[in-house]
């Protein structure tokens, strides 16, 4: 069994899932603004399928997409984390810094104190050289918060999502990347 790791920080608790995080996720992955640069709203099934990855990444790795919770607060807000990324590209085998969070929790530094701390663990515990993340151009919230992490981004790295098809208004991708040595 891989043992666990639940990571701190001044505000968070960033933890492995339970399976009373799964009602919150569902509502927060229901939520059209949340949702609003996904390819879509997720269902309860969809939710749960999600949910269960990313406890078997947890289980394989002892680390993953963090369940966060507010300290003295919320049980569960969204999520925080590393993964390693599911599909071939040109910048792949790699992993990724992500974070969703429940739409009222917006706008407190949560998703950029939480990151660091999912950084800080990727190149000091893990030994990480590199960490990227991505999402569509229009979702102006998330590359703001990767350029308060560091991360930088060559328009050379923005790519076509693959599991996206041909067409899709958020098929195309900006590619952020941070290695431990710009640190």
């Amino acid at each position: 069994m891989t043992q666990l790791t639940t990571l701190s920080t001044a505000r968070l608790r960033l933890r492995p899932w339970t399976d009373a995080d799964l009602g919150p996720f569902v509502a927060m992955s229901a939520d059209p603004l949340v949702m609003q640069h996904m390819p879509g709203v997720l269902g309860p099934e969809e939710s749960a399928a999600m949910a269960a990855r990313v406890r078997r990444h947890f289980e394989e790795h002892g680390w993953g997409l963090w369940a966060v919770e507010v300290a003295g607060g919320e049980p569960f807000i969204g999520y925080v984390g590393l993964m390693h990324v599911p599909f071939e590209a040109h910048f792949t085998p790699a992993v990724e810094v992500g974070w969703r969070l429940a739409a009222g929790h917006w706008g407190r530094g949560y998703a950029t104190e939480g990151a660091r701390a999912a950084l800080q663990y990727a190149f000091g515990t893990l030994g990480l050289r590199e960490v990227i993340s991505m999402t569509v151009q229009a979702n102006e919230r998330s590359w703001r918060v990767m350029e308060r992490l560091g991360m930088t981004r060559s328009p050379a790295d923005d790519f076509d999502h693959p599991c996206l098809p041909e067409g899709h208004p958020l098929r195309r991708h900006v590619l952020y990347r941070l290695r431990a040595t710009d640190r």
